[in-house]
């Protein structure tokens, strides 16, 4: 029975399980077919798993393992080497080969809910990306693809890297689009969210939320209360999800 998976630590609700069990029965392979969980807090422990199920076809990953399952493959798709972040994973003869699916995801969904509100590509004026890990990677893939400058946003400064303290509102007005990569308001911590002077942002504003669970994230709700437009990750995660079948099954 060929297995697929979900690797990464917390799964306290997998999207992708329930999705792709779903979508074994509308494809009428579910009694062929399984997803399951790998919940490992290393990419270490992968190894016993592929031993333990040893007709996996392939895998998606998720925090925080985007960048440590580089170390493990055999191959990496150019698109996912130069983003430097993997999601997707095809197993194959016992070789591990690494895709990168969240910024098609994110690029395309970013696209449908700026055209479902009528509002067109900020690329007059900057994107802040919030948070540090392998999700921003592909999310700043995105944006380079799209045009639009941006700067990440972390607890400490660097290079092409702004504090949450530097974020003034003169630079809340330069930056129109704001993406929050970081698990913060995820559930079940559903009051948390980035820090940042939310009574800066205006109607000119679009915030996305990579985060699914809950449905309308304090980050979202707070970006809105300001009159902000704001979507969650949902239309991400599906649009990926997508993009990995096609890898998987080579369609």
């Amino acid at each position: 029975m060929p297995t697929y998976a979900l690797l990464g630590y917390p799964l306290t609700h997998s999207f992708s399980r329930t999705y792709f069990t779903k979508k074994f029965a509308s494809l009428g392979l579910a009694d062929t077919h399984r997803y399951v969980n790998f919940e490992l807090q290393s990419v270490n422990q992968l190894e016993e798993k592929l031993d333990e199920y040893n007709d996996v076809a392939g895998f998606n990953v998720t925090i925080p393992h985007k960048r440590a399952i580089l170390s493990l493959l055999d191959a990496i798709d150019p698109i996912a080497a130069s983003i430097g972040a993997v999601n997707t994973v095809i197993v194959h003869d016992g070789r591990l080969t690494g895709y990168n699916t969240d910024y098609l995801g994110f690029r395309d969904d970013l696209l449908e809910q700026l055209a479902a509100r009528g509002r067109n590509l900020p690329t007059e004026s900057k994107a802040l990306i919030l948070g540090t890990g392998g999700a921003s990677l592909a999310v700043a893939a995105a944006l380079d693809d799209l045009g639009i400058e941006h700067s990440f946003v972390s607890r400490s400064a660097g290079a092409n890297r702004l504090t949450y303290d530097a974020l003034s509102g003169e630079v809340l007005q330069q930056c129109r689009l704001l993406v929050n990569t970081t698990p913060l308001g995820m559930y079940p911590n559903v009051s948390a969210a980035p820090y940042l002077d939310y009574g800066a942002l205006t109607a000119e504003h679009f915030c996305y939320d990579l985060t699914y669970n809950p449905p309308e994230t304090a980050f979202m709700r707070r970006a809105r209360a300001a009159g902000a437009g704001a979507a969650n990750g949902q239309g991400m995660l599906v649009k990926q999800a997508e993009a990995a079948w096609k890898i998987w099954t080579a369609e």
